[in-house]
């Protein structure tokens, strides 16, 4: 018998790396980051505070509401092209460009940018467009009226099954399933704003409101009729107090995103009675990843409600816990921009690279629409120590920079309903305490061995 040797084509995984780099350094400098952040708020004089979150108007620009819907148009036909290309196109996920662009481009890419400069989903949503051309050309108006007793209810439950899909479902990649998904919640959502009219848009469609939410932290938005751009945050500031549905929502944004991590560690596969090195697939764990899902986000609620609920009675307020929970819920937000960031930054660095060769070639039939030529994805930077500390340092700098600006945001809503330093900072104390731990918890999740 002989043996024939070949080259065999493979990387070291990031997260071994990581194990490696002493991360039990980085996350107590993190933390220690966060809390000095709160010590400091309770000394600074709040006209500090405020001028950091002051706007500085940048060139006066017209709102184009008709330019919008050719954009949504435009954007309806592009997401058309990829759900043809999901059906008809490679059945290789890292081929096709419809799973790329929903779970790499949308998801990690347009989400993460959204918090970051400002709305750009108002001028690419692919329903604004087409539902205006049938309004005009079939003169349909809406027939009923969504009831203000359901609330947001619609948005939160959409966005939660977009997050059991994207955490549970056994093949989220695979092409031809994940265009069924699109274009059945393209066909729903497109119905149901033809029948309630734009008000599905604000309250029953969750990406538009996990959209709006985010953009509430850009650096650029409009202040009166100018624009202007501003420290993260000023955009929610100004706006003030949110509805509780949205409210919820901003919660679940968070703990979603959280046990999007959580679920791959060893700690989690150990509760479930998983052995995380041989992991039965997904298929196995559907049921216990939903469960966790809700779990998870139930618990948030729970500590942050409570949080606030002690903050009020510290201080002897005669706030309502529903208000004070509207009022303090889009502090939550930085934390949960941040800890997006720093989780899929990874799997951007590479799947990114994936969906600019699919738009080269998004039959891969041997194409080259953009000029690249033969295009090859590395993961080199995924084999030596230095880089890896370089990737995971910018994780841990988006997770620790995210909870700075959420206390920053908190101790601001408290000196604006409350008054007063000292009555703001201790107001904040027990939400301030959650904060800090929070940064343990996101920071630990980076650094955990993950099974999936």
């Amino acid at each position: 018998m002989s043996l024939n040797a070949g080259p065999v084509r493979a990387h070291a995984a990031e997260q071994g790396f990581v194990l490696l780099l002493p991360t039990d350094v980085y996350i107590g400098a993190g933390v220690a980051c966060v809390a000095l952040t709160v010590l400091l708020l309770a000394l600074l004089p709040g006209s500090v505070l405020a001028a950091a979150f002051r706007p500085i108007p940048l060139l006066r620009f017209p709102a184009r509401p008709r330019l919008r819907l050719v954009t949504s148009m435009s954007a309806f036909c592009v997401l058309f092209a990829l759900i043809w290309a999901g059906l008809n196109g490679p059945r290789d996920p890292l081929t096709n460009p419809l799973p790329l662009f929903v779970w790499t481009v949308f998801w990690v890419g347009l989400v993460t940018v959204q918090g970051l400069f400002g709305n750009l989903w108002a001028w690419i949503d692919p329903w604004s467009g087409p539902v205006a051309a049938t309004r005009r050309l079939l003169g349909v108006r809406p027939v009923l009226r969504l009831p203000s007793r359901l609330g947001h209810s619609g948005a939160i439950l959409t966005f939660l099954a977009f997050v059991a899909i994207l955490l549970a479902d056994p093949a989220p990649s695979d092409p031809a399933r994940l265009a069924g998904y699109v274009l059945g919640y393209w066909f729903f959502t497109y119905m149901a704003l033809l029948t309630f009219g734009p008000r599905w848009m604000y309250r029953g469609e969750g990406f538009s409101v996990l959209m709006r939410s985010y953009a509430r932290l850009s650096l650029f938005g409009r202040a009166g009729r100018r624009g202007a751009i501003g420290l993260t945050g000023w955009r929610a500031l100004r706006r003030g107090r949110p509805p509780l549905g949205i409210a919820l929502f901003m919660l679940l944004m968070l703990g979603s995103g959280s046990f999007d991590g959580l679920n791959e560690t060893f700690w989690w596969l150990a509760r479930i009675g998983v052995n995380p090195l041989e992991f039965p697939g997904r298929s196995a764990v559907i049921l216990q990843n939903v469960a966790g899902l809700l779990i998870a986000n139930a618990a948030l609620v729970a500590v942050f409600a409570l949080c606030v609920r002690a903050g009020l009675w510290l201080i002897r307020a005669r706030m309502g816990l529903r208000e004070a929970v509207c009022l303090f819920a889009p502090s939550i937000l930085p934390i949960a921009l941040g800890y997006h960031i720093a989780h899929y930054l990874t799997s951007f660095l590479v799947d990114g690279q994936y969906a600019l060769a699919a738009l080269n070639d998004p039959l891969a039939r041997g194409d080259d629409l953009l000029g690249l030529g033969a295009f090859y994805v590395t993961t080199g930077f995924f084999n030596t120590q230095d880089t890896v500390r370089v990737i995971w340092l910018t994780q841990a700098g988006a997770v620790v920079i995210g909870h700075v600006l959420a206390v920053m945001m908190a101790h601001a809503i408290a000196l604006r309903s409350f008054g007063g330093i000292r009555r703001a900072a201790i107001s904040q104390a027990p939400l301030a305490v959650f904060m800090v731990l929070y940064t343990l918890f996101g920071l630990w999740l980076l650094a955990s061995p993950r099974g999936l």
